[in-house]
């Protein structure tokens, strides 16, 4: 038997400085960030287990929020993803593995998500 152990934070809206058109590079537009981190699991959770175990949640949040410079233009949006990965891989070892989903706001014409999915593991990170 497998077991994995997933935190997420979902559905924070975040305005970040991105974008390649120039009705986009001057103001910060409003990303929708969702945040999966894969912990290496403690052999057995009972209810006296400490934090230390796990991941604080908030630490994704952070990262997905505050955690992103405010005065940084990020062209694209995959540049946004890999400074949260880089920054939840950097926080802790017991990260194995992280996956941002990050969509567009400002570009729906109709309730459509239009960005992206990024998933990288910790084996598969730069040095």
């Amino acid at each position: 038997m497998t077991d994995t152990l997933w935190l997420e934070v979902t559905g924070l809206t975040v305005d970040v400085l991105t974008g390649i058109y120039s009705e986009e590079t001057h103001l910060p537009q409003p990303l929708r960030i969702s945040v999966r981190a894969k912990l290496a699991m403690a052999d057995h959770y009972d209810p006296t287990t400490p934090l230390s175990r796990s991941k604080n949640y908030m630490h994704l949040k952070f990262a997905a929020t505050e955690g992103i410079p405010k005065d940084v233009h990020f062209v694209l949006i995959e540049s946004v993803a890999d400074h949260i990965i880089d920054t939840l891989f950097l926080q802790d070892e017991k990260v194995e593995e992280v996956e941002v989903k990050i969509v567009k706001l400002a570009i729906a014409e109709e309730g459509e998500e239009i960005g992206i999915t990024m998933r990288r593991s910790r084996l598969g990170a730069r040095k």
